[in-house]
């Protein structure tokens, strides 16, 4: 399996903004933190292990949405959402470690606020026949640290804001600047499968 770094902590060279001009997200001591837009990688992929660390932001005075909101994009168009949900006992489809809209986590796996967190993703793409039709759904397990949250769920169709289509063989990842929250991350790389 080939192992492709996206982020090792100094070069933010593998990233592009929507218009594909170079990003300006912060980097420092080994960590990159949303400043302003979304960033999306250069490298895409079909079938692969996605592994991202990423912090969240200490807002106490902030509530639901609006308390350190980013996501990991799967393919440019499956949200996993990054929220800080460290506590809430009742998870839906807009909570951490739900694919957005579509599904919520099995548990709540947060840690508090200020402590680094992994996402393992587990993504099987889409399959087409010759005429470029689906005939098998993209798939995807999520582990977050350490815990499943979502085991094996189908994929039928894109979520809100990102760069694709579900109808897509390959796709990039896309991590998400929701207003501005400064969310942070290291150590981002896949594997295809």
């Amino acid at each position: 399996m080939e192992k492709v770094i996206l982020f090792d902590g100094t070069s933010t060279d593998k990233w592009q903004n929507r218009d594909g001009s170079p990003i300006g997200w912060k980097v420092e001591d080994g960590i990159m933190t949303v400043t302003s837009g979304d960033i999306i990688s250069k490298e895409t992929y079909r079938d692969a292990h996605i592994h991202v660390e990423w912090r969240e932001p200490d807002m106490p005075w902030a509530s639901g949405q609006g308390k350190g909101n980013s996501g990991v994009y799967v393919h440019g168009c499956y949200e996993i959402q990054v929220l800080d949900c460290w506590g809430k006992k009742d998870v839906d489809y807009s909570d951490c470690g739900a694919i957005y809209s579509l599904f919520a986590p099995l548990r709540n796996a947060c840690k508090p606020a200020l402590e680094w967190q992994t996402y393992d993703i587990y993504f099987r793409a889409p399959r087409f026949d010759e005429k470029g039709e689906i005939v098998k759904n993209g798939f995807l397990t999520l582990v977050q640290n350490g815990i499943c949250v979502q085991n094996n769920v189908e994929l039928t169709r894109n979520t809100p804001g990102g760069v694709t289509d579900y109808r897509v063989a390959e796709g990039p990842l896309l991590l998400q600047c929701h207003g501005g929250d400064p969310v942070s991350y290291r150590n981002v790389w896949f594997e295809r499968l």
